[in-house]
């Protein structure tokens, strides 16, 4: 079996990134969603009722900053922050994973281009503008 061309690693490249960022988006619309479920137990008096819900936050918590957090500290006011921390930490993905994303379209661009032109297979070219539409449609569905 022959390896890939240069084609089909840069098709692979960009999809592999576009999937990187829709888990990314994923990932922080669950975040968003369990700071809302704190804001509004904290709001309604339930905040330290619920032992497992103290538990999983200790978890939560200890795997963002294990040596700055005692146990004892907790709360739900600490877990909110913790929560809006894990949020802005998966904000700060997105500029760089963007740049990285544009980056391999535009190589990818330039591979079709090429490769058009010396006559690769036509499968390879279809999928390869198949992802680079993907690519337009993430960005423009983002901006």
């Amino acid at each position: 079996m022959p390896p890939p061309s240069q084609l089909v690693i840069a098709t692979n490249s960009v999809r592999r990134l576009l999937k990187e960022e829709a888990s990314y988006h994923k990932e922080l619309a669950q975040q968003q969603e369990a700071i809302k479920k704190l804001e509004e137990k904290t709001k309604s008096g339930q905040g330290n009722e619920d032992d497992n819900a103290e538990y999983m936050l200790k978890q939560q918590v200890g795997q963002l900053q294990p040596q700055a957090l005692a146990t004892s500290l907790l709360s739900t006011e600490l877990t909110l922050y913790a929560q809006q921390l894990a949020v802005d930490q998966t904000k700060a993905v997105f500029g760089p994973l963007r740049e990285r994303i544009d980056a391999a379209v535009e190589k990818l661009e330039e591979k079709v281009a090429l490769e058009e032109s010396s006559g690769a297979p036509d499968a390879e070219i279809e999928q390869a503008k198949a992802a680079l539409e993907e690519a337009k449609s993430t960005k423009n569905g983002s901006a």
